[in-house]
């Protein structure tokens, strides 16, 4: 077999430095960020400096053709914006906490009482699941330690998508300051926060991991199968609050999105978000908790999970049984060589190369993407010649395969292209630089109806390239190395997570520094400069979600894999009835949670529109902007609809595998884990890329930038209208249902491997009584 070149003292060494590297380089761009002062006057640069040479544009004088621009109301105005939208922030997310708290110690009493019952808690030493001639740690010690990271994973996750609100808040009103210099400074400020953030979570995800696994080896000493198993509970915790997250999230955003734009854009017929809409504040806040807490909390669940299935796996291959650390630390050697490949990668965007155009700002963040992907296969390749030995053998349904150290090389390395084509092919569907996203706008000229169909139809077909991606990279890992193969080809695709999520955190930062810019009276010439970063950043968010939903299927794969061996199935015969009336069910699971997300966002949105027409009909001088309007309402609105509704679905979620579970056993389970991946995805990836498509066809006519879009507008013309209803339509499509789905078909997988034991002893009772 051989050994790895690299010592295990190294790579114990190795993961640590990387993520701490991370979190210091996350440090350094906040600390640069925070060099744009939110306070009146000359905050950058002395008199006698002209700022010649300065990088970055931090010793520049502001350009002098923008006319007022030096006046402190403006800059008092973006800081007091700035502080509104900050508070409604966090004052959502405390509430929200305060119930996921609640769900979450609940929750962890379940694992607890469930995985103890498995040997009726007793403390005595069991055989070993894989190895009945060796004896492994008690199912209490497993019920304990799972509920341990399952706190952990879900601290990690909350703390993750807070930190991101936080920085993005802060951001901001300074990226808007930093566009009175020019397009390239205020681009930079938007790239660096989300570089915080991006950071901060891929490196705090991965160093927590790494303390959990040592510190539960001082019990578990070289029972590494037990140990692996209960980290399982880390990834559960993860994607359980990244559900609430997304759900509570995306409700909150919508209900603000679609009341101000109905109501403001449609029947006012005024600008977005001018400052006398009420429902404006609430919305720039939903931007922050649903676009930036939300898909860290998601991404984080994503990692995690896909973390811990590798490892699961890993430890009833010849890694595990033979104590081989280094190989067994693959899955998060791979991630620390990722924070390094995105270190490097950021200094492209910010400080070797420099945009001095608007139309450089999209080639740039795609730039992103390319340079990370080619670092990070160099960086696998590296990797897997020197933590892996020669050849080992993989665990396969029952048996032990073998497997060659390239061989695993190419499954990360598909996983990771995998994930630059699903994200190059949404940027195609959803970028208006392009003719999918051009002829959707072209069919606002026959109205409302047509735009709808035509978006989609898009997002119908926007499905077919992903899918294939998805499906080549699970038959190239899987051929090379079984379930194993498919958990790091996910790992793959998330490897450059902090570059990823730097870009989709820049997205939302553009968009509330445009609406900043617009509350705060700044002049024309600014409010195109951010709008061009907002459009940029619309597809990049669009980009985001493709990877979060092709990195969940791979994920719930290797999930599914995982739970099918813990729970001793040697085969899943779709013909049987148990397996596929699973099927069924779970191919209709993925439907009836976007009917519950969509109709929650629906309500909360009627209930916006109702408060925001009241004050436009019962508030002298509003529309004169002679009076200001109750922002607090529709703040409170959001909040309200969102705690309320974000229950039900996530009850949907965490109950379904418990309940199929107990009552029906785990081949029904199987079959139910199957049927939600396979739709589940396809309506993900259609209704996030369709959402997309409609609001940059409304970006596209509202920026006029060619003879078409300009013979479509202008803003408030027929064809404008149409746009701004099918982007009203998409809202809760791209911002609530679609990224929710990646979570329920993670979490269901998941939760259903951390419960195996107890539904392997205890489940399928109706099938027990008949």
């Amino acid at each position: 077999m051989g050994a790895s070149i690299l010592s295990d003292l190294g790579a114990e060494i190795l993961i640590p430095v990387c993520a701490v590297v991370g979190i210091a380089f996350s440090f350094v761009q906040w600390v640069l960020v925070s060099k744009v002062k939110l306070s009146p006057g000359r905050d950058s640069g002395s008199p006698g400096n002209n700022g010649a040479g300065a990088k970055n544009g931090y010793a520049d004088y502001l350009i002098e053709e923008e006319e007022g621009l030096n006046d402190h109301n403006v800059v008092l105005k973006c800081a007091e914006i700035q502080n509104a939208i900050s508070e409604g922030a966090t004052s959502f997310l405390f509430t929200e906490y305060q119930y996921v708290g609640i769900f979450m110690v609940a929750f962890a009493i379940l694992i607890f009482l469930f995985l103890g019952s498995v040997e009726g808690f007793s403390t005595k030493s069991q055989p070993c699941m894989y190895d009945q001639s060796k004896m492994c740690k008690p199912a209490l010690a497993t019920a304990a330690f799972s509920t341990i990271s399952f706190l952990l994973g879900a601290v990690t996750s909350v703390v993750s998508g807070f930190l991101g609100m936080k920085i993005a808040t802060y951001a901001n009103a300074r990226t808007t300051l930093e566009a009175r210099k020019g397009v390239g400074k205020a681009f930079i400020t938007a790239f660096r926060s989300g570089a915080v953030m991006g950071f901060l979570l891929a490196a705090n995800g991965l160093l927590v991991l790494y303390i959990a696994i040592n510190l539960f080896k001082l019990y578990y000493g070289d029972d590494w199968g037990g140990l692996f198993e209960a980290i399982t509970g880390y990834g559960l915790g993860g994607s359980s609050m990244a559900l609430f997250g997304r759900v509570g999230g995306g409700i909150y955003t919508k209900a603000a999105d679609v009341g101000a734009d109905l109501v403001g854009k449609v029947e006012r017929n005024i600008p977005e978000d001018d400052p006398r809409n009420p429902a404006v504040i609430a919305d720039n806040v939903g931007d922050n908790v649903g676009d930036i807490a939300g898909m860290g909390s998601d991404l984080f669940g994503s990692y995690a999970e896909s973390s811990c299935a590798a490892l699961v796996v890993a430890s009833i291959s010849s890694f595990g049984i033979n104590h081989e650390l280094t190989p067994m630390l693959y899955p998060l050697i791979i991630s620390s060589v990722g924070i390094l490949v995105c270190l490097i990668t950021t200094l492209f965007a910010t400080d070797f190369f420099e945009i001095k155009a608007v139309k450089e700002i999209e080639p740039s963040l795609k730039r992103q993407l390319i340079i990370s992907t080619v670092l990070m296969t160099v960086g696998i390749g590296i990797v897997s010649w020197i933590a892996l030995p020669s050849s080992f053998t993989i665990f396969n349904f029952g048996d032990q395969k073998a497997v060659k150290n390239w061989q695993l090389f190419l499954c990360v390395s598909v996983g990771l292209w995998a994930g630059l084509i699903i994200g190059f092919v949404t940027e195609y569907y959803t970028s208006n630089a392009y003719s999918p996203v051009q002829d959707v706008a072209d069919s606002c000229r026959t109205g409302a109806a047509t735009n709808v169909i035509f978006g989609l139809a898009l997002g119908y077909k926007s499905c077919i390239i992903p899918i294939f991606a998805i499906a080549v990279s699970i038959f190239v890992s899987f051929s090379f190395a079984a379930m194993y193969g498919i958990a790091v080809a996910a790992l793959g695709m998330l490897s450059t997570i902090a570059t990823g999520l730097a870009i989709d955190a820049y997205g939302p930062i553009s968009d509330n520094a445009g609406g900043i810019a617009e509350m705060a009276g700044m002049s024309h010439r600014i409010r195109e400069r951010t709008d061009a970063l907002d459009a940029a950043g619309n597809t990049t968010a669009a980009i985001g979600k493709g990877f979060a939903i092709g990195s969940a299927a791979l994920v719930s794969l290797a999930l599914f894999g995982a739970f099918v061996s813990r729970a001793a199935i040697s085969t899943v015969d779709v013909l049987t009835p148990k397996v596929f009336i699973g099927l069924l069910v779970g191919a209709m699971l993925p439907y009836w949670f976007s009917a519950m997300t969509m109709k929650s966002v629906g309500s909360a949105a009627l209930k916006m529109v109702e408060e925001v027409r009241r004050q436009f009909n019962t508030i002298p001088g509003l529309m004169e902007g002679s009076a200001k309007p109750d922002y607090a309402t529709c703040v409170k609105i959001s909040t309200d609809a969102s705690i309320k509704e974000m229950i039900p679905p996530g009850a949907l979620v965490m109950l379904t595998p418990l309940l199929v579970g107990i009552f029906f056993g785990v081949e029904t389970l199987s079959g139910v884990l199957a049927g939600s991946l396979v739709s589940g995805v396809q309506i993900a990836i259609s209704a996030s890329n369709t959402g997309g498509a409609w609001d940059n066809a409304k970006k596209y006519i509202e920026a006029g930038a060619s003879e078409h879009a300009r013979s479509l507008g202008p803003k408030g013309s027929d064809p404008h209208k149409a746009a701004v209803i099918g982007d009203t339509i998409g809202d809760p499509l791209k911002d609530t249902s679609g990224p929710s789905l990646n979570i329920l078909i993670k979490l269901m997988a998941v939760e259903s491997l951390v419960f195996a034991p107890f539904f392997a002893t205890h489940g399928g009772l109706l099938f027990k009584i008949f």
